[in-house]
């Protein structure tokens, strides 16, 4: 049984894992579109066998795959475990579904270092299992025809042809097109590996989390977890800094060690994702500032904030830093009249303006624009070289570094993936995926903020999300930060203010997580 296993496994390599990339896009699409609660549950039953399977018939004579050949056994041992843990993990989601929510936002940030395809990837493998384990058991509960509609338990789907909708509809079309153009990709393992390892994973998470009643509730409880694991990081950051010991990053040592200042990741394998995480954590407490709230209240926050500040500063990170201000003015935007915020935005850009003038060396400034972007400006050219090349369908999807290195071997900078994401599918996806890609995002922006006025988690959600749109112009991970699809499933779960059916009357989530909801008939 196990000798045939291997010999199908074998057998998938070629061009058939090119047809299955399609046929899993597909089905995430389909997750995400359906009304239907039975085909949506065979289309995420088919996404979560056909994703693993494609991977391992693409690494399958891989050197780390050895130890499978050489003991097929025990890996079938250990796979039958696995399997065990998750669908008694499964079991317990079923009861309580209500866990998603708590249990995705702790896992979010951990990341886990996996060889795949020769390179090594930083992989959310507790968010995999998290995702796992609830749409198993989401599969079935709607396969026995079930419609759970208590507090706990999973809303009916919410479709139309609202901007929320038309969100949903560019966000699948992104991921189909994407699959797609894997096809002709001069690095089809580096689509491969986006496609099963982020797109389709957090599409399964997007739709459970869009059907979850968010109660104030689950709001506050989500909130108070995200926060405590900021101030964990951070602190983490403050001994990384005072002990000039990085905890995970071997890369980073050495860039420490050629330079005058010290650079902090925490638990992080990059210091601009560490200070990403730590600004959209801040966007989403500061919104607690600019509303009535009690003092004291306020106050512990006004503590949080200040420690998170202080990390994100020893993380030297400038896009995260813009990336706050970005979200700060989106806030204060949707708190005060725009004309208001724009005045304090063109104040403090004006202040960053003379500081730099004032110390050019501090900035990179006598170095140019390579200086200031760390070496990014070269990327981008280099990028934009590449959609000139071949403008209308590009390289194909995850090709950018493998076509910017062979375009550019005269190069000294070892720096070889884009910092970029618009340029990065200019180069990879040409005009057409460009245009779904901005489609997308303008959309989904729309959508968020549209309404938002005076709703303090909607304004929050909001703002967190375009200042992270922010920051993948500056450095990277568009669709594959499982941040993007938490936020939008929130942002168009209370943008829809789904009902949560009680025994007295119903109730629209609508309100700050701090405070007790507010009831809308």
């Amino acid at each position: 049984m196990i000798q045939r296993l291997v010999i199908a496994l074998a057998a998938l390599t070629g061009p058939l894992p090119k047809a299955g990339v399609i046929v899993v896009a597909a089905l995430a699409a389909l997750v995400l579109l359906t009304p239907d609660r039975r085909a949506r549950a065979l289309a995420m039953l088919g996404a979560l066998l056909l994703s693993p399977v494609l991977l391992l018939a693409e690494i399958w004579r891989s050197p780390q795959l050895g130890i499978v050949h050489r003991h097929p056994l025990e890996a079938a041992v250990g796979a039958v475990f696995a399997v065990g843990v998750l669908v008694a993990a499964a079991a317990v989601m079923y009861r309580r579904p209500g866990l998603l929510a708590p249990l995705a936002v702790l896992a979010l940030p951990f990341r886990v270092p996996i060889e795949s395809g020769g390179t090594t990837a930083n992989l959310l493998v507790p968010l995999y299992f998290v995702v796992a384990a609830a749409a198993l058991a989401w599969i079935y509960g709607a396969l026995r025809a079930e419609q759970t509609q208590d507090e706990e338990g999973w809303l009916p789907a919410l479709g139309g042809t609202d901007l929320g909708g038309w969100a949903e509809r560019l966000l699948a079309a992104y991921v189909v097109l994407y699959a797609v153009q894997a096809t002709y990709s001069t690095d089809f393992i580096k689509a491969l590996q986006n496609m099963v390892f982020f797109y389709v994973p957090f599409a399964l998470l997007y739709r459970l989390l869009r059907e979850l009643p968010w109660t104030t509730r689950v709001l506050r409880v989500c909130l108070l977890a995200t926060a405590a694991l900021a101030v964990v990081f951070s602190f983490v950051g403050f001994y990384e800094y005072a002990t000039k010991t990085i905890l995970l990053n071997p890369k980073l040592v050495i860039q420490n060690d050629l330079h005058t200042y010290f650079t902090v990741n925490s638990f992080f394998f990059d210091p601009d994702i560490f200070g990403r995480y730590l600004a959209i954590v801040m966007i989403l407490l500061a919104v607690d500032l600019i509303y009535n709230r009690p003092r004291r209240e306020q106050s512990a926050v006004t503590v949080v904030l200040a420690i998170l500040w202080a990390c994100l500063v020893l993380t030297l990170s400038r896009s995260s830093l813009g990336a706050l201000l970005v979200g700060m003015a989106v806030l204060a935007a949707l708190r005060w009249k725009p004309s208001r915020a724009l005045v304090v935005a063109a104040v403090v850009v004006l202040i960053g303006a003379l500081a730099v003038v004032a110390s050019p060396r501090t900035f990179g400034l006598n170095q140019g624009i390579n200086g200031v972007s760390s070496g990014r400006g070269g990327l981008v050219s280099g990028g934009l070289s590449l959609f000139a090349d071949r403008p209308v369908w590009g390289f194909g999807s995850g090709s950018f570094s493998t076509e910017y290195v062979r375009h550019h071997r005269h190069t000294a900078s070892s720096l070889s993936d884009s910092h970029t994401i618009a340029v990065t599918i200019a180069a990879e996806q040409g005009l057409i995926g460009e245009v779904v890609y901005a489609a997308f995002v303008l959309v989904a922006i729309a959508a968020l903020v549209r309404r938002a006025r005076g709703d303090p988690v909607r304004s929050a959600i909001a703002a967190a999300f375009v200042a992270l749109m922010f920051h993948t112009l500056l450095y990277a991970d568009f669709l594959e930060d499982p941040t993007t699809w938490v936020l939008l499933a929130v942002g168009l779960a209370l943008a829809h203010a789904p009902v949560v059916v009680t025994a007295d009357r119903d109730e629209r989530a609508v309100s700050a997580p701090w405070g007790p909801a507010v009831a809308r008939s």
